[in-house]
């Protein structure tokens, strides 16, 4: 109870020194002894005390029990320290505690966190003679840290063919191991198997439901089950938020509301998630309000929020605000340096660009392939061709950084965009990884803008090859005929998207009208204030025509069987 204590108090500010004179004191009072200064240490998260503690213990030969190892080797796995923890096993078996359910439980822990695989930690898992719920939960839970969602199903199916009793923490992580393999089915399963224990009322197995379903794209699921739980806390909210966020809806931001409605507060989380919807839909007054609804709260300190708040005010248009954030940052990730870079290179402002590249790199901030990435699309959207060329060329030679397929893909763009289709389909024959769909979409599209039929074509069946279905290559290869006079072609390139199975999914538009986000598709008559909206997107068409505005009407050809 009292370590329990210790850990909320670290986490309040000055509490580290408060809580280990606290721990000092109730030792010296007699309430604790050596072993469980090591457990409040641990429970604290002061490690290393922890760590130092084990080792006057040992100094001083005091007898050394199966509860204060298990603590160091939990001291040990948050310090990603496995020779530290070999030592404590070696101890144990000398001590002759190492059978300790304890101990074993334990180390099994400590090896899956700090090995490079889980051989040592299934060692310790098959030599557990009698094996608790708590032994296969840790393995469970170890293979899903380690993203091997499959492996941990089977332990869970081993775990339910042995009868051991399953309690909400075994379900908890095993719906974990779901989401990380994406499988909404197994997740199903889980799920119903949850009902069948009696655990559908359980606050963190509920969460971890929300956030399966949502991870596998089943928001409608999610959604509904988020509304059957009979109890909500912020986490809750939280995942049901980043869910919707994720996908694009505006339902994130009536989430949002609601929550306010609620007795919660939100967190640096919320507002990370909230801000991105915001700059998702371009919802420039209610991403004003949200950075409003930070400072109130004392959050703009946290990188990853003002992160998320420069990228928003930048897909709302407003660079110099993103600046202003990015400038008054008291340290910044390389997230940081990114966004800045995405920002300037979508408004055009290629050689700001290049220029805040420099200053990262003088900074001692090591770039990575997103970074790259960032500086050779924002020369390619400013036409700085060969000042993009430049930067793919040193990635190798100065970071030893091996472009990927985004890369190439940025590349592709780059020179597409510059009319040079020749030298991008020459890079995409010539590179060493195989060309993915996105690689031949930027050519692709790239012929598109400078009808060049012939290599479309070719790109085309490159895209069909890999998804035939896709009705999205053949208007874009209809339209490419269509804008060079090739009318028999453009006639056989709609007869076969006709036959697609696939349908070409309608564009979806926000737009915001008296601080609401509203959506629409392409033919949309009816809806909640559609007459507003119109009304609105007339006065938008102007302002833009009034700046000289002038859309590109060549390849403007619908085909509504296609979007419906």
């Amino acid at each position: 109870m009292v370590s329990t204590n210790l850990a909320r108090l670290h986490r309040l500010p000055k509490a580290s020194i408060l809580a280990t004179n606290l721990i000092k004191s109730y030792c010296l009072k007699g309430e604790f002894n050596e072993a469980r200064m090591i457990s409040g240490y641990t429970t604290c998260g002061r490690h290393s005390e922890a760590w130092v503690t084990f080792c006057e213990m040992k100094r001083e030969n005091v007898e050394l029990t199966a509860f204060p190892i298990s603590s160091v080797l939990k001291a040990c796995k948050g310090m990603r320290l496995r020779i530290c923890g070999g030592m404590v096993h070696g101890l144990a078996v000398k001590c002759g505690v190492n059978h300790s359910i304890y101990v074993e439980n334990a180390l099994m822990d400590m090896y899956a966190t700090c090995s490079g695989d889980m051989d040592d930690a299934c060692r310790v898992f098959q030599s557990i003679f009698v094996k608790n719920a708590v032994s296969w939960t840790t393995l469970i839970a170890s293979y899903t840290h380690r993203g091997d969602g499959y492996a941990a199903l089977q332990v869970f199916k081993q775990m339910l063919q042995e009868g051991i009793e399953l309690n909400p923490f075994t379900f908890s992580i095993t719906i974990r191991a779901c989401s990380s393999i994406v499988s909404h089915i197994f997740g199903q399963q889980i799920h119903v198997a949850v009902i069948k224990h009696g655990f559908e009322s359980n606050l963190p197995v509920g969460n971890s439901l929300v956030d399966m379903y949502c991870r596998c794209s089943r928001l409608s699921e999610a959604y509904r089950y988020f509304h059957e739980l009979p109890e909500r806390d912020l986490i809750t909210w939280n995942t049901m938020i980043a869910g919707f966020e994720k996908s694009g809806s505006d339902l994130s931001l009536q989430l949002f509301s609601q929550l306010m409605s609620e007795d919660l507060c939100p967190n640096c989380f919320t507002y990370t998630s909230v801000a991105a919807s915001c700059a998702n839909l371009a919802a420039f007054t209610c991403g004003q309000q949200i950075h409003g609804g930070i400072i109130q709260r004392g959050y703009e300190g946290n990188v990853a929020l003002a992160n998320a708040l420069l990228d928003m005010y930048a897909k709302c248009g407003s660079i110099a605000e993103s600046y202003r954030i990015f400038n008054e940052m008291p340290w910044r990730d390389v997230i940081s340096w990114t966004s800045m870079m995405n920002a300037y290179g979508s408004h055009g402002y290629g050689k700001e660009a290049i220029g805040l590249f420099d200053k990262m790199v003088r900074c001692g901030v090591n770039p990575d392939r997103i970074v790259f990435m960032g500086v050779i699309s924002a020369c390619s959207h400013a036409g700085l061709v060969d000042e993009g060329l430049k930067y793919f060329n040193t990635m190798d030679i100065d970071f030893s950084i091996k472009a990927n397929q985004e890369i190439y893909g940025c590349v592709v763009d780059l020179l597409g965009r510059a009319g040079r289709v020749i030298e991008a389909y020459e890079l995409i024959v010539t590179m060493p990884l195989e060309p993915d769909e996105m690689i031949w979409g930027a050519l692709l599209g790239a012929c598109r803008a400078h009808k060049n039929s012939t290599l479309g074509r070719l790109a085309a069946q490159k895209i069909l090859d890999m998804r035939p279905n896709g009705a999205e290559t053949y208007v874009m290869l209809s339209n490419i005929y269509a804008a060079d006079g090739r009318w028999g072609e453009f006639a056989e390139m709609r007869k076969l998207m006709r036959g697609a199975s696939n349908k070409k999914l309608a564009g979806r538009s926000w737009i915001e009208v008296r601080n609401q986000v509203c959506s629409f598709v392409v033919g949309e008559k009816v809806g909640p204030d559609i007459e507003l909206v119109y009304y609105e997107l007339k006065t938008l068409v102007q302002q833009m025509k009034d700046v000289g505005y002038i859309p590109d009407l060549d390849c403007l050809i619908h085909d509504l069987e296609a979007v419906t």
